[in-house]
C-alpha cells in the first residue's frame, strides 16, 4: 500500500503524557506565531490610523509571519514536529505520518493557541480590533479558494520535502527556515487578495475574537484541500515508492 501507516490510533493515546506534551508544544508554538503575525497587522493599523494596506504593510506582514513561523516551528520541532497549522497536521495524517487521534489533539491545541493569542493581543493593545481574514474588493470566492489551495499546497509540500522525507539529509536542519520562507513568499503573492492564511488556526482565532465569519469556510476548505493533496502526492510518489537520493557534487 503506498500510504504507509494511516491509522486512527488507540484511545489511550489521547491521554498519553507524550501526546499531551506534544499538544502543549503545538499550543505554545501557535500562540507565538499568531501573536507575532496578527500583532504585526494590528501595529500597522495603529501606525496608519486604520489606513489602507500599502505595499510596505504587505512586506511587513510577510516578514512578521515568516520570522514568527520560523521560530514557532523551530521551538516545537523536537516535541511535536512543529506543525503549527491544522492543514500541516491533516497533510501528515493523509500521508500516514500521524494518527487521527493525535491529529485531533493537535487541532484543538492549535485552535486554542490562536484564540488565546488574539485575546492577549486584544487586552495588551487596549481593546483594539483583531483583524479577521477576508476577501479584498473584486476577489471572488472561487479566486480566494484557489489561492488558499495552491499556497497551502506549496507550504505542506515544503514541510514534507524538508522535515518529513526520511531522505531529507541535511535539509532537515533548514526546514524551519524553508517553511518560514514559503509562507512569507506566499503572503507577498496572495496577501493583497485574501490575506493569504494557509492556516485554519490563524484564521479561526481572529474570527472568533472579532466575531467575523464572512467567507470563513474558505480558510478551512482551501488549506485542507491543498495540504491533503501535498501530503498524498509527496507520500505516494516520493516516499512510499522509494526514491534514490541524488549524489552530491563537490564544487
Amino acid at each position: 500500500m503506498p500510504i504507509r501507516n494511516i491509522a486512527v490510533g488507540r484511545p489511550e493515546e489521547a491521554t498519553h503524557p507524550d501526546a499531551l506534551k506534544a499538544a502543549l508544544a503545538e499550543f505554545i508554538s501557535t500562540l507565538i506565531f499568531v501573536f507575532a503575525g496578527s500583532g504585526s497587522g494590528m501595529a500597522f493599523n495603529k501606525l496608519t490610523d486604520n489606513g489602507a494596506t500599502t505595499p510596505a504593510g504587505l512586506v511587513a506582514a510577510a516578514l512578521a509571519h515568516g520570522f514568527g513561523l520560523f521560530v514557532a516551528v523551530s521551538v516545537g520541532a523536537n516535541i511535536s514536529g512543529g506543525h503549527v497549522n491544522p492543514a500541516v497536521t491533516f497533510g501528515a495524517f493523509v500521508g500516514g505520518n500521524i494518527t487521527l487521534l493525535r491529529g485531533i489533539l493537535y487541532w484543538i491545541a492549535q485552535l486554542l493557541g490562536s484564540t488565546v493569542a488574539c485575546l492577549l493581543l486584544k487586552f495588551a493593545t487596549g481593546d483594539l480590533a483583531v483583524p479577521a481574514f477576508g476577501l479584498s474588493s473584486g476577489v471572488g470566492v472561487s479566486n480566494a479558494l484557489v489561492f488558499e489551495i495552491v499556497m497551502t499546497f506549496g507550504l505542506v509540500y515544503t514541510v514534507y520535502a524538508t522535515a518529513v522525507d526520511p531522505k531529507r539529509g541535511s535539509l532537515g536542519t533548514i526546514a524551519p527556515l524553508a517553511i518560514g520562507f514559503i509562507v512569507g513568499a506566499n503572503i507577498l503573492a496572495g496577501g493583497a487578495f485574501d490575506g493569504a492564511s494557509m492556516n485554519p488556526a490563524v484564521s479561526f482565532g481572529p474570527a472568533l475574537v472579532s466575531w467575523t465569519w464572512d467567507n470563513h469556510w474558505i480558510y478551512w476548505v482551501g488549506p485542507l484541500i491543498g495540504g491533503g493533496l501535498a501530503g498524498l502526492i509527496y507520500e505516494f510518489i516520493f516516499i512510499s515508492n522509494t526514491h534514490e537520493q541524488l549524489p552530491t557534487t563537490d564544487y
